[in-house]
């Protein structure tokens, strides 16, 4: 069954290693995702969109995560990434998500906290870890783009931490939603500061496109989840244009799809090895 990931994060933050969370949107993806964490033993986040939660349904993106579950032998969480109203994060904690974000990071401080906290009250009810985001991290999310960049203070950090009660903390270090024109500038003295005043697991988003190095040197400081999104969309879509490009008459997708899971599975690899989690389920 699907499982918290409050205590996954917590053993990562402990022994200096992160998760890798995926954002998923189909069926495919999930397997792809599932499929290889399991082969590389690591515990796993799943996560969904706003965006992906209207595309396919809160209903359905649940049941295919607790079918996953079960059937692996690995710690599986499904996490609502980016939720933007306290109304779909706790439609989503009823309807068995075992984790969710609410991101007020738009927001003024005092509105971050009365959100985010109202959001924490409730899913501790039903043992669902919460995550949320002080500062903002600019780039493109669901549709939305932003070029607002407002790195995270560790004093407001450890306030915001204090008063909600939030189980993870997603900061703004310089990294961005999307894809990246350039090489992104990772400030790891903030992440480090804010280590030494926030007790609980800190997340980076945004991390599609970061060097490697940089991931794993923001892993050294302090960060135990990594989110991706991007690299697994580009992967899966590049890998259907080279197929029709080869059988443009193709029309079954169950031939079109193999490839891009494999193409998916790649990445993800590649991801959870950087993050530090494999053998670690």
């Amino acid at each position: 069954m699907l499982v918290s990931s409050k205590e996954m994060l917590q053993k990562a933050q402990q022994n200096k290693y992160a998760i890798a969370a995926f954002n998923i949107h189909n069926l495919e993806t999930l397997k792809a995702v599932v499929e290889t964490a399991e082969a590389e033993q690591s515990p796993l986040i799943l996560q969904t969109t706003p965006g992906t939660c209207e595309y396919a349904g809160i209903d359905y993106l649940a049941a295919m995560a607790e079918t996953a579950s079960k059937a692996a032998d690995i710690p599986i969480a499904l996490h609502l990434d980016h939720g933007n109203s306290a109304d779909l994060a706790i439609k989503c904690i009823d309807v068995g998500y075992t984790s969710v974000m609410i991101d007020g990071s738009m927001l003024p401080f005092e509105e971050n906290v009365s959100l985010v906290k109202q959001v924490a009250d409730y899913a501790h009810k039903k043992h669902v870890q919460v995550e949320a985001e002080l500062g903002h991290i600019s780039g493109v999310e669901e549709n939305i783009s932003s070029s607002t960049e407002l790195l995270t203070d560790p004093m407001e950090a450890a306030e915001f931490v204090k008063r909600t009660g939030v189980d993870s903390l997603a900061i703004a270090v310089g990294t961005a939603h999307g894809i990246y024109k350039g090489t992104p500038k990772i400030h790891f003295d903030i992440i480090r500061n804010i280590r030494k005043v926030v007790s609980i697991p800190l997340v980076l988003h945004g991390c599609s496109g970061v060097p490697e190095d940089d991931v794993k040197q923001a892993v050294e400081c302090g960060i135990c989840k990594i989110n991706i999104a991007t690299d697994i969309k580009i992967a899966f879509a590049a890998e259907l244009k080279e197929f029709f490009s080869l059988k443009p008459d193709e029309t079954d997708p169950r031939k079109y799809f193999k490839p891009a899971i494999e193409s998916v599975k790649e990445v993800v690899k590649s991801k959870i090895h950087i993050a530090g989690s494999y053998n670690k389920a």
